[in-house]
């Protein structure tokens, strides 16, 4: 309930907040029960509602296209709250756990790869950052704790390294303010993101009704939905871009369902059922050797990371094969990562259509003469260089021996051949699925491919 008759508004209805250009969007709070509220808009709309009887309301108000003025917002109910220097334009929801959350100063010993030639940019009032505190919460949450900032090199130093290199992409080809949201929380399991209701068909759940009172040990199943992700509900936002699976690595046989859940449920709560979804395939690192966890299971993540990509609509991925560090669970290749994901945005969100921003996917397998031919599907007008040495791939026959094989080009530079004198008659194929695997194998977008196996085994 509001204090002493006060409206209250989640924090990311504040100063120098960016709405969403050219949409009705939703604006909420709390205040005395059956108070009126009325919000007039300096771009000339208003909007009216009424709260209910535990004081909450909600409404929406259109917004205007994409503009540098700075606009203002007044929400009128038992007293009055005044919003000042808003951007409209584009806003994009960040989340995930310590590679999104690595900021552009590095993360303890873990640095961001030309982090200083955006930091010399960073003194950009157009772009504004909202970095969301780590917060958890037993039960659906009304606020979160943060504030919006104007980019300068003190903001966006202490900001994820992606999601403010993501936002400079967006900005340095659109024109427009951006504004980006950060939601995340290093060391998380899928299962922390995805609210309860999604998660009670899981019997292997525990699920807990106290928070423990250290913040480490807080991270249980829904909690940080609850205080990180519900709070938003649907605060207009374009599209989320989401890192996260290395913590899932130990049981990554669920981890399909479980990003489906997430990612369904996400889409309910912004009420919309085709908000994109931009996601990181974990990326290369030495798991049996600096965490004593075989490396089939982060290739598993891998696997189910692309197969979802490919079964949900407007879902895309960031293949990392060559952005990570064997040595590094934190890779310095975040730029990489950032350009990526925000081709993929330029390309299907905002109009820019000669992009190649999709990597090139396993189709299918014929075997011949004890040689294997590999077929790839390309993204728009892409192809393999070709390289003499081509490592990672795999062969076995049918006593699941595997042996590395020789790789070559067919010649139209769309599918591989493989051969191992070692095996006759084989049955299957497996790409990096190995302890720390580093692609070598190039292609004309300079995108590589994933971790790929023919077997189920």
């Amino acid at each position: 309930m509001s204090i002493q008759g006060q409206i209250e508004l989640p924090a990311f209805f504040g100063d120098y907040m960016v709405l969403q250009q050219n949409e009705e969007v939703s604006i909420w709070g709390k205040d005395i029960p059956g108070t009126t509220i009325e919000i007039r808009s300096s771009w000339g709309t208003t909007a009216k509602t009424t709260t209910n009887s535990k004081g909450f309301w909600s409404t929406t108000i259109k917004t205007a296209k994409a503009s540098f003025q700075p606009q203002s917002l007044s929400i009128t109910g038992s007293n009055t709250k005044e919003l000042n220097d808003i951007l409209l334009g584009e806003v994009w929801f960040c989340s995930g756990q310590s590679n999104m959350e690595m900021p552009l100063k590095g993360l303890r010993k873990s640095k961001v790869l030309n982090a200083s030639n955006y930091l010399e940019i960073a003194n950009n009032k157009n772009i504004r950052l909202f970095n969301n505190a780590r917060t958890a919460s037993v039960s659906p949450s009304f606020d979160v704790n943060g504030k919006w900032q104007e980019s300068n090199k003190e903001s966006a130093f202490s900001f994820s390294a992606i999601g403010y290199i993501f936002g400079t992409k967006l900005y340095q080809n659109l024109n427009v303010p951006i504004g980006i949201i950060e939601s995340s929380w290093g060391g998380t399991r899928i299962e922390s993101w995805i609210p309860k209701e999604k998660l009670l068909k899981y019997k292997n759940i525990k699920f807990f009704d106290n928070l423990p009172k250290e913040q480490n040990k807080q991270k249980k199943p829904s909690f940080l939905y609850n205080a990180m992700v519900y709070p938003f509900q649907n605060f207009n936002i374009k599209g989320v871009l989401w890192y996260q699976g290395e913590s899932n690595r130990s049981e990554p046989e669920p981890y399909y369902n479980y990003m489906n859940d997430l990612i369904t449920s996400w889409r309910s709560q912004w009420k919309n059922k085709n908000l994109p979804f931009y996601f990181v395939q974990i990326a290369p690192y030495d798991y049996t050797k600096h965490r004593t966890s075989p490396g089939i299971k982060a290739n598993m993540i891998r696997e189910a990371q692309l197969k979802i990509a490919q079964d949900i609509k407007n879902a895309e991925i960031v293949v990392t094969t060559d952005a990570g560090d064997c040595e590094d669970i934190h890779p310095s290749k975040k730029e990489i990562i950032a350009k990526r994901l925000s081709n993929i945005a330029l390309s299907e969100q905002y109009g820019f259509k000669d992009i190649i921003y999709r990597s090139p996917e396993f189709k299918n397998i014929s075997i011949a003469n004890d040689q294997v031919t590999l077929k790839f599907k390309f993204h728009k007008n892409d192809f393999f260089i070709q390289n003499n040495n081509i490592s990672g791939f795999a062969i076995v026959s049918s006593d699941r021996v595997f042996y590395p094989a020789e790789a070559r080009l067919s010649k139209d530079k769309k599918s591989i051949i493989l051969y191992s004198d070692n095996v006759k008659k084989p049955v299957a194929v497996r790409y990096g699925f190995e302890d720390c695997f580093e692609n070598t194998l190039n292609t004309n977008s300079g995108l590589p491919i994933s971790v790929f196996r023919t077997d189920n085994w």
